[in-house]
């Protein structure tokens, strides 16, 4: 089942490790073959917003400036020579699931208003910003350093599926079907625990978040919702029918209306606000999912985890998560 997701971004590390106990040259041998880029695939061409991209050869300075496009390229076995810590992780600017995979740190450049000047002195031969705003002025001026990957059609404002980021970026590094093989890794998860949990199948969910200008949840397309549908819930109705047409991401929600993301599970996180500001609400605490105990407030590393969504960071949402939702549902 291949996951339709967007914003806000690989596989589990351990699929980049060297298996226990492999010590012979043939077996070393193989596994750097495995993470290699593929001669045979470059030129690569790869369809952006802006038009074709062609790298022309294996890139070997990579900078990754979109949401998760770092962590992408390190799941294929590739280092960025700088990258952006979108979610304020510090360190190498990965969370806990990617930990340890630079062998050097890379420079960490500002997400939002990035220096070009910092990036070009970095020399890269290519420059990954998959997962962006996708503006004109800021792709014009990428790509007047190095080959850029720009957002795919439709991925403008950070709206570029977790899927779609995965395949151009291992296109880009010549590694498509290592790509697919991430990808399938994911839908593989996912399935497992849909399977180990008949129960949960047509149980209605709410993907819902309390940020500094109030309540709010995600539409069924956005990864959010779609991580919990991959688990085999179903969208809480309520909030699909307050979803317009041109609502592709999420709907505000008022105090007064809050009762509307009551579902058989509710998810809720928090954004610039502190996870107490939706626990001790009253009107959250009236909520009969509340009530029940069919509901999780998540923070923290499984949060970003879970909004994050590239493979390695689902993969550990799903791992974390999974129990945390047995224990709701009883």
């Amino acid at each position: 089942m291949r996951r339709t997701r967007a914003l806000v971004a690989a596989a589990s590390a351990a699929a980049l490790l060297t298996l226990a106990g492999c010590s012979s040259d043939a077996e070393t041998e193989s596994e750097a073959t495995e993470t290699a880029s593929d001669d045979a695939a470059f030129p690569a061409v790869v369809e952006t917003t802006f038009g074709e991209v062609t790298v022309e050869e294996e890139p070997e300075r990579v900078v990754a400036l979109g949401w998760g496009d770092a962590e992408t390229a390190l799941a294929l076995g590739v280092q960025p020579v700088g990258a952006t810590d979108w979610l304020g992780f510090g360190g190498d600017g990965v969370g806990p699931w990617a930990e340890g995979m630079y062998d050097e740190s890379p420079e960490l450049i500002d997400a939002l208003q990035p220096s070009y000047e910092a990036i070009a002195a970095l020399e890269p031969d290519l420059i990954l910003d998959v997962r962006g705003s996708g503006e004109q002025e800021r792709y014009d001026r990428l790509s007047s350093i190095a080959p850029t990957i720009g957002v795919p059609e439709g991925g403008e404002s950070y709206l570029t599926t977790s899927d779609d980021q995965m395949t151009m970026i291992a296109t880009a590094l010549g590694m498509p079907e290592k790509g697919d093989e991430l990808l399938a890794e994911v839908d593989t998860a996912f399935a497992d625990a849909a399977e180990a949990h008949p129960d949960w199948a047509g149980q209605t969910v709410t993907a819902a978040t309390r940020t500094g200008d109030g309540w709010g949840a995600y539409v069924e397309s956005e990864a959010r919702t779609q991580f919990l549908l991959n688990l085999g819930f179903e969208q809480n109705p309520e909030i699909d029918a307050l979803t317009e047409a041109d609502s592709n991401f999420f709907v505000s929600i008022s105090e007064e209306q809050l009762d509307l993301i009551d579902a058989d599970l509710v998810v809720a996180f928090p954004i610039g606000v502190e996870t107490a500001d939706i626990t001790d609400d009253s009107q959250w605490q009236a909520l009969p999912a509340v009530a029940d105990g069919r509901s999780l407030v998540i923070d923290g590393d499984l949060s970003n985890a879970y909004s994050l969504g590239t493979t390695m960071a689902t993969l550990y949402a799903i791992d974390q998560m999974v129990p945390l939702i047995e224990d709701a549902l009883g």
